[in-house]
């Protein structure tokens, strides 16, 4: 059973730059799916950031492309979300993923605990 724990939230002004990180207990293969999805109050989660597990293949949606990189680090099971030029929209609770059978969001089986980002203008 894999866990997940996040960490590298906090808070930035707009334009800053944060890096979030997820360390992943239990085995993580090489078919699976590491994925980020943030959750503003009032409003749905939304899908950030995917990685199929020990390969370059990534999917960002539009809001977050050229500004969000992700990244596996396999020595050490972890993800980590590189987050650039930060707007107050991109605050939420980021919880990382991991999806053994596919992209969809429906997919993402096992979730961490979340940690909060918060972007002021």
């Amino acid at each position: 059973q894999v866990q997940l724990v996040e960490s590298g939230g906090g808070s930035v002004q707009a334009g800053g730059s944060l890096r979030l990180s997820c360390a992943a207990s239990g085995r993580i293969f090489s078919n699976y799916v590491m994925g980020w999805f943030r959750q503003a109050p009032g409003k749905e989660r939304e899908f950030v950031a995917a990685i199929k597990w020990r390969s370059t293949i990534t999917y960002y949606p539009d809001s977050v492309k050229g500004r969000f990189t992700i990244s596996g680090d396999y020595a050490k099971n972890t993800v980590s979300l590189e987050m650039n030029s930060l707007r107050p929209e991109d605050t939420a609770v980021y919880y990382c993923a991991v999806s053994p059978t596919g992209w969809g969001p429906r997919d993402f089986e096992t979730w961490g605990q979340g940690t909060q980002v918060t972007v002021s203008s």
